[in-house]
């Protein structure tokens, strides 16, 4: 370059301002934000976490880096996405309407007493199926609202009608006349069997129904024995397609009474809340589906408001029925259960959490092809609770194997014999 130039260049640059100033903050001191805040993020090996959603406990967690980026305090990298931001915590008790169309209270006039039965029901569509339901001993009609949601998927023109038993859920029963009753309800099974044929009954006068739907029954444990002694008196007649039972055999349903009252025993008392009792049903694994658990619980509780009662110990919420008052019945439920289950009239349907509660009875009959058997080894005692989904497809399953309604039978001699003459 000439000194000309060197000249001409040195006057230009001259002219120009001074260079801008950096930052104040250096690359380490600058904001970090996130196009997506929920995207998730990996945590690096060997690091813990926590649930704390402060900044620290953000921080800490990420030591290694401080250095280098530093989080916006709106955009925590490392805590944890919360739950909704609305609407019921995870353990609030679940209305019955969310399940079931409508509820009834059933007057039933008896000798020395009226029984007042509590319903939920969901009308069947274009003569579809109703789905009559009876649950085990302490439970309630709503045990099977999961299911009925999944039935209605399964089979949307099908109906439920899902019966709380006399002494469980809003089921009452009033004396009458000279007698007084003393001790527990009569919960034996005939008293029971009479019961779910009167609320059958009476929920067709109730519905002003010129005949019934065709049905399928389906019980829990104790609710399994009372739907099967119903269905082998032959009381329904043709409108019984068929039955099914959860998780109900006789021979270890006797083996296990031995050891009931010392269940029962290990047994809260009762419960501070609702949402106490939801968490002790889910973290004690009675109910694996916590759906389920926050619709079901709450009817097996009632809230002790008497004098001398025992809400004083900070649990007023107490077992709605008293099991342990009920073993006088307890045998009378289950035996002679498996012989009537293979003799009844109707497809029969046996679903079991494990092959090994088969007794030698219904292991005979399942070679011999007398019923259908399903097993759920993931499910508990409440298979219908805890595998809603997979239980209705089964049920659904069941139903249309049985389903008489799109039979074509072929035509008598005499007719075609008739008609060619």
């Amino acid at each position: 370059m000439s000194n000309l130039q060197r000249s001409f260049a040195k006057a230009k640059l001259a002219g120009l301002p001074l260079d801008p100033p950096l930052p104040h903050s250096t690359f380490e001191e600058q904001e970090v934000t996130l196009e997506d805040p929920d995207d998730d993020l990996k945590p690096l090996p060997d690091q813990k976490f926590t649930d704390d959603d402060s900044s620290s406990a953000s921080s800490a967690s990420s030591a290694s880096s401080t250095g280098t980026i530093r989080p916006s305090p709106t955009n925590r990298l490392f805590a944890r996405p919360k739950g909704p931001p609305s609407g019921r915590r995870p353990l609030d008790p679940l209305l019955w309407s969310d399940f079931f169309d409508q509820e009834l209270y059933l007057d039933n006039p008896r000798a020395h007493e009226i029984v007042t039965h509590h319903v939920y029901l969901t009308l069947p569509l274009e003569k579809g199926p109703l789905f009559v339901t009876h649950h085990g001993a302490g439970s309630s009609g709503l045990s099977f609202a999961m299911l009925t949601s999944e039935l209605r998927k399964a089979l949307p023109n099908s109906g439920v009608l899902s019966l709380d038993a006399r002494g469980h859920g809003e089921t009452t029963v009033k004396n009458t006349g000279q007698f007084t009753m003393e001790g527990p309800l009569n919960l034996s099974l005939e008293i029971l069997s009479q019961d779910l044929l009167d609320v059958i009954r009476l929920t067709q006068k109730k519905l002003s129904w010129s005949e019934l739907p065709d049905m399928v029954f389906l019980g829990h444990s104790l609710g399994g024995a009372v739907t099967t002694d119903l269905a082998s008196s032959g009381k329904m007649g043709d409108v019984l397609l068929g039955y099914a039972i959860f998780d109900v055999v006789e021979g270890s349903a006797i083996d296990a009474l031995q050891s009931m009252q010392s269940y029962l025993s290990t047994r809260p008392r009762g419960f501070p809340s609702l949402s106490a009792g939801i968490e002790w049903h889910t973290r004690s694994r009675t109910l694996r589906n916590t759906t389920s658990a926050r619709v079901s619980v709450p009817s097996l509780l009632c809230q002790e408001n008497l004098p001398g009662s025992t809400s004083g110990d900070g649990r007023p919420w107490t077992w709605r029925t008293d099991l342990a008052a009920t073993q006088p019945y307890w045998e009378g439920w289950f035996v002679g259960l498996s012989k009537k289950f293979l003799e009844a009239k109707g497809g029969k349907l046996l679903l079991l959490a494990g092959t090994d509660r088969l007794d030698k009875e219904l292991m005979i009959g399942q070679m011999q092809g007398k019923y259908q058997l399903q097993v759920f080894p993931e499910a508990g005692h409440f298979i219908h609770e805890d595998q809603a989904e997979k239980t209705a497809m089964v049920v659904a399953d069941f139903y249309r194997r049985n389903d008489r309604s799109a039979l074509i039978l072929p035509p008598k001699v005499g007719d075609l014999l008739r008609q060619k003459s």
